[in-house]
């Protein structure tokens, strides 16, 4: 059998190429140990060998065609080959670690590289031919004569060994045999595993030390993975290519660098030259593009119950709607325009970069999305359009023009970007200040008007609030003082008047979105939206951590709330966040019961098919399916109609007695 090692991997130097040699070596190295064994076999039997013919002409015809020279010149070849690899890894080292400032270095550097890997490759490619060649016509004539010299041995000792363990002893020789032919055609075999680009390149760690690593780096399945060694697992350094962005980076002292960027990680990586930097970056923009393409193509994507054009136009929808609020066309943070991500509980829009700064900021601070590629529900959409970047930042960024520090641009570093998203939204440095006592005029009558009317100058026209029969303690208008609430009463007083900036405002000046009113039967933020009807407020409160179980004194949640007042798009609302439906009030009536009562045909199929679904979920056990088909088409469709026709959806004016 004769070793067919690729010469484009040698020339590559790939993870592919070593474990080859590898496997090389070790057989030859195996080799060697049954040669000595042979030897030692001759010597011993010797005598013998002498009162038989055909087995002395056995041994003299077959140990001189694999001597000892042939396996010394094998190995010198791969001596050469070590050595050139060594004196390239060195180069390597030293190129990459060349300052860009320092030309004189980087001059020799570069020569070096070129010189060691000229000589590497001419090394590479003899060790290659050697192998191609030599190694593996040595090593199955070594595996012949080590089955005929075994037989040979047995014949020479029939009188004390039965046939069954002559056949024994053959059968493990050829055995023996077999399983080496079987690791020399697995290692000839290549797979490609549709890799659109591979080779070497520097990562730095992302450790306190930063360190520099050289790893095989390839491109595949839509995913860009590194490896040490080729038997090593695939680490995955990004998921889904297109959730990425790629540029170079100018920030170190190091040559050739560029950025993968995601939401979760930002990946700093180092190429060799200059025209290898240039390649990885049209390869990484590229392969972006095709899984795009991929996605578009593939008529079996999306999720249960719905088509996958159906979902990409919902997300183009989303992202359209989103993008027409006032400052959305640019990133709340940097100003980077056309940005397609979006944190939902602060209702703004985020290019990738600063997106992937809020993601690890932590669920608390913000909660990111895609608004191309994760599937948008109506009330979500609806709640991006209650705020918007102009919005935010004038709540985030009272105080801007009074402060030192500098907001960053769209091509300002990571790090500018990621110390300012922590001063603005964990730190709240650029906040309005609270006054000892009382709110700060930014919240006053004239400027809570203000606010309601450029939210209710965009394109979602909210109908003026109603006051309940049996809530004399709600505001009765929406010109209300609110001045003077601490941010916990703001909050309970906005939800009901369905003001998402001063909502947002009560929130960053750390309103508890859980704040119990004992006053109003100990109703909270929550139940206060419900009272309205407000399915976007009730969204902006879960969203920010509002508890959809947590009841007033009569023992109600706000999915009692809702199903006393026939809200039907909030019960499906809480019903989807988990609201507990078996939840009996201090009357001991549950949800189901309530609408029964009602005759609310709508909120009791509602109430039974997500009773049933969970059932049906219990019976299943682990392995059942995290949901059924046709629950989820309901709850979509009565999402759809609660944010988009509410009118078809029979409602209840007033609170019966229950």
């Amino acid at each position: 059998m004769t070793v067919k090692l690729d010469f484009e991997e040698c020339l590559k130097d790939s993870p592919r190429f070593r474990a080859d040699i590898e496997v090389v070596q070790n057989d030859v190295s195996e080799l060697e140990t049954r040669l000595d064994k042979v030897r030692h076999m001759h010597r011993i039997h010797l005598h013998a060998l002498r009162q038989k013919k055909k087995y002395r002409n056995l041994f003299s015809l077959s140990l001189p065609f694999l001597s000892s020279r042939d396996v010394r010149r094998f190995k010198d070849v791969r001596k050469e080959f070590e050595r050139s690899s060594e004196c390239l890894e060195r180069a390597q080292e030293r190129n990459a670690q060349a300052p860009r400032g320092k030309v004189h270095e980087v001059e020799e550097a570069s020569n070096a590289l070129l010189n060691a890997r000229r000589s590497f490759r001419a090394e590479a490619l003899d060790y290659v031919l050697e192998v191609r060649m030599n190694a593996g016509v040595l090593i199955k004539r070594g595996n012949d004569i080590h089955l005929k010299i075994n037989i040979c041995v047995w014949r020479m000792t029939s009188a004390s060994v039965s046939v069954q363990q002559h056949t024994q002893f053959v059968l493990n020789a050829a055995r023996e045999k077999r399983d080496m032919e079987q690791r020399h055609a697995a290692v000839k075999k290549k797979v490609s595993n549709g890799i659109a680009m591979e080779g070497y390149l520097y990562k730095r760690a992302s450790n306190a030390f930063k360190t520099w690593s050289r790893r095989w780096f390839s491109i595949q399945k839509n995913q860009l993975v590194y490896q040490k060694k080729f038997k090593d697992q695939p680490t995955v350094v990004v998921d889904d290519l297109r959730l990425c962005t790629v540029k170079p980076s100018t920030e170190n002292e190091r040559r050739f660098c560029f950025e993968v960027v995601s939401p979760s990680k930002c990946c700093l990586l180092q190429a060799d030259s200059d025209r290898q930097q240039q390649a990885w970056i049209s390869a990484v923009q590229n392969s972006i593009a095709s899984a795009f393409q991929e996605r578009r193509e593939d008529p079996h994507r999306g999720g249960g119950g719905g088509g996958g054009a159906d979902q990409e136009s919902e997300g183009c929808k989303a992202l359209e709607e989103v993008q027409a609020i006032p400052g959305n066309k640019q990133c709340c943070d940097c100003g980077e325009p056309g940005p397609d991500w979006a944190s939902i509980n602060l209702g703004i829009t985020l290019c990738i970069i600063c997106s992937g700064i809020h993601r690890s900021l932590g669920v608390h601070f913000s909660k990111v999305r895609s608004l191309t590629l994760d599937s948008w529900e109506p009330e979500l959409v609806k709640l991006m359009c209650e705020l918007g970047n102009t919005v935010i930042n004038r709540i985030y960024e009272a105080r801007i023009d009074e402060i030192t520090i500098k907001k960053p641009h769209a091509s300002s570093p990571r790090g500018d970007k990621e110390s300012w998203i922590r001063s603005k939204y964990v730190e709240k440095k650029f906040i309005q200040k609270l006054p000892e006592t009382g709110r700060n005029p930014l919240l006053r009558r004239s400027s809570a008007r203000r606010n309601r009317a450029t939210t209710q100058d965009r394109t979602v026209q909210r109908p003026p609030i109603k006051p309940k029969p049996n809530r004399a303690t709600l505001p009765r208008s929406t010109e209300e003082d609110l001045s003077g609430l601490h941010p916990g009463a703001l909050l309970y007083r906005s939800a009901a008047l369905q003001n998402f900036p001063v909502m947002a405002d009560a929130l960053a000046h750390g309103a508890d979105v859980n704040w119990v009113n004992v006053a109003e039967e100990s109703s909270t933020p929550l139940i206060q939206a419900v009272s309205a009807n407000a399915l976007a407020a009730c969204e902006f409160l879960l969203q920010n951590g509002a508890n959809v179980n947590q009841v007033d004194s009569n023992g109600r949640g706000p999915l009692h709330h809702a199903t006393i007042l026939g809200h039907t798009g909030l019960v499906c609302l809480f019903l989807k966040r988990g609201a507990d439906y078996n939840a009996r009030d201090k009357n001991q009536k549950d949800p189901i019961t309530i609408a029964v009562d009602n005759a609310n045909a709508d909120i009791v199929t509602l109430l039974r098919i997500a009773k049933m679904n969970k059932e049906m979920r219990e019976m299943d056990g682990a392995f059942g399916q995290s949901g059924d088909d046709t629950y989820h088409d309901i709850f979509r469709d009565f999402s759809h109609m609660a944010s988009n026709n509410p009118e078809k959806l029979k409602r209840r004016s007033a609170d019966p007695k229950s």
